[in-house]
């Protein structure tokens, strides 16, 4: 089966007084269709600047790609003129932001937004775009959708921004969603909500997800495969069950270790020791050693994805020959 999206060799810089900085560098993913993928780490591991950079939003003179190849349904998409761009995003490939107070223009009703890209992109009326809209607000489960269609984005809760923003996501029925910490700001009742109309949806529509965060329980109930990230590289890959019962890189060791336990009321929370390298000042070897509890000789060198099963694999010598 053709991956609906293949990343090979993904390199994103940024200017830095005047010099070019990787961001994000080597960085290769397979998505299938109807898989999500959960890209995972902390903030400032690159995972944004990768969604950012696969819809083509990483523009000079600040950032730029600048290798490595964003094969959309076995199109490359990278480097294409932003005139094909537009042609793509919002159409095959769709982004669900960050934050939806933000992503939505507050002055254009919120029906107007959701019908944008169907009159762009499938050259509907705008009688036609927002009644389409209205059959989505309707599938992602927004009260009144008729009514509401008419109403503002301040006049949303948060959880039902984030449903537009979903609605938005899905007018043109992609073959790729990069939702990116779609529930960060929302509270847990809100978040299961949402991750459950997400997993539903993929099961209707047959998309491909890659689903950025940095939950480990939102990976458990929302994910097939998980690429864990750290300082612009994958350190570890493999299905759900394999990293969860067997997490081999000290840094998901370390991500695991800071998830607090209900059941155990008296446990000290584990804290992982210093703070992700900026981009100018990057380790030569494994970018994980200078807070690595388990370095040895070999780690002050470039460490290469090694498999540690047909699925699993680490960025690591020393849990690939453990």
């Amino acid at each position: 089966m053709t991956p609906a999206l293949a990343i090979a060799g993904l390199r994103t810089e940024f200017r830095i007084g005047g010099a070019w900085h990787p961001a994000v560098s080597d960085l290769s993913l397979d998505l299938m269709p109807n898989e999500t993928l959960a890209l995972v780490g902390e903030s400032g591991c690159g995972k944004s600047v990768t969604a950012m950079s696969v819809m083509g939003l990483i523009r000079p003179p600040v950032g730029r790609v600048t290798g490595g190849r964003i094969l959309l349904e076995g199109r490359d998409i990278a480097g294409l003129p932003e005139a094909e761009l537009e042609s793509v995003r919002g159409d095959r490939m769709a982004m669900i932001f960050q934050e939806p107070m933000t992503a939505l223009n507050p002055v254009m009703t919120v029906g107007d937004q959701v019908a944008e890209s169907l009159r762009i992109h499938r050259g509907l009326s705008r009688t036609e775009a927002l009644g389409r809209a209205r059959a989505l607000f309707e599938e992602v489960k927004i009260p009144s959708a008729a009514a509401r269609l008419g109403e503002y984005p301040h006049q949303f809760s948060g959880g039902m921004r984030q449903r537009v923003m979903i609605a938005v996501a899905l007018a043109c029925d992609p073959a790729v969603l990069l939702a990116d910490e779609p529930t960060t700001a929302l509270d847990v009742t809100i978040q299961a909500q949402v991750l459950g109309l997400l997993s539903d949806l993929r099961a209707r529509h047959g998309m491909a997800v890659l689903f950025i965060t940095h939950n480990l329980g939102v990976v458990a109930q929302i994910a097939d495969r998980v690429a864990v990230m750290y300082a612009g590289q994958i350190v570890e890959q493999g299905p759900v069950g394999a990293i969860f019962a067997r997490p081999a890189h000290p840094y998901t060791r370390a991500l695991f270790a800071a998830i607090p336990r209900l059941d155990r009321p008296d446990q000290a929370l584990s804290a992982i020791g210093g703070r992700v390298p900026p981009l100018d000042a990057m380790p030569d070897g494994c970018r994980f050693a200078p807070r690595c509890p388990l370095r040895r000789a070999g780690c002050e060198l470039p460490q290469t994805l090694e498999p540690l099963s047909e699925e699993h694999a680490v960025r690591c010598h020393v849990a690939a020959h453990a």
